[in-house]
């Protein structure tokens, strides 16, 4: 009788489970296919004054970890010179940059005029959106990391590649880069435990301000 209970309860807890999840990746593609189209006229203003700025790409394109530690390519309007890579190293080495992975520097000279705005409102992650309809992504969830973070991550830091990484999440509402990567990796945890379809909207409507406020942005 116990076991027969305890079958029953794992079956709706895994039905549950594969609506949320059905749910879920329903709102991601409609909500990714409606700001797209909204948003088309943007998309062509971003990419002709990142264009006109500096040469190179309007897109910037990274490899990010994803959900089950499955890299992807990651796009987003370029914000940075083309040869970032190169004024970073003249940087640190003129100690204007500290070292390591993860890093941001306040007035960072790689940064275009049109990056600087574009980043301020966020608008350099709205390619994402592409991530979010090839399923890569999703609209909410923890922050897709690099392979070298990834690599130097925790076991208990391991637990965000559980879920499908997002473009909005609860630090990403709450403060951004003013955050530090340790309640980070909290949120984010906390998120994964307790995230359902109305904890993903309630986020979605609280990024709004949080943009247009510009909330801890570089």
């Amino acid at each position: 009788m116990h076991s027969t209970r305890a079958f029953i309860t794992r079956a709706a807890w895994r039905a549950n489970l594969y609506g949320f999840h059905c749910a879920k990746r329903g709102i991601d593609i409609a909500g990714a296919a409606v700001i797209l189209l909204l948003l088309l006229p943007l998309f062509a203003v971003v990419a002709l004054a990142v264009r006109l700025e500096s040469k190179g790409s309007i897109f910037f394109r990274q490899v990010r970890v994803g959900q089950f530690g499955r890299t992807f390519a990651m796009w987003k309007f370029r914000s940075m010179y083309v040869d970032a890579e190169a004024r970073r190293a003249t940087l640190e080495n003129a100690g204007h940059l500290s070292g390591g992975i993860r890093f941001k520097m306040k007035g960072d000279p790689r940064i275009t005029r049109i990056g600087r705005l574009i980043r301020r409102a966020s608008i350099d992650e709205l390619p994402q959106l592409w991530n979010v309809l090839r399923g890569d992504m999703s609209l909410v969830g923890p922050r897709p990391p690099l392979p070298l973070e990834v690599a130097a991550y925790t076991l208990t830091e391991r637990s965000r590649l559980d879920v499908p990484p997002g473009i909005t999440c609860t630090w990403q509402v709450s403060g951004r880069s003013e955050i530090p990567f340790d309640r980070q990796v909290e949120m984010d945890i906390d998120y994964i435990h307790a995230q359902s379809i109305r904890f993903d909207l309630r986020l979605l409507l609280q990024t709004v301000p949080a943009v247009v406020f510009g909330r801890g942005a570089c």
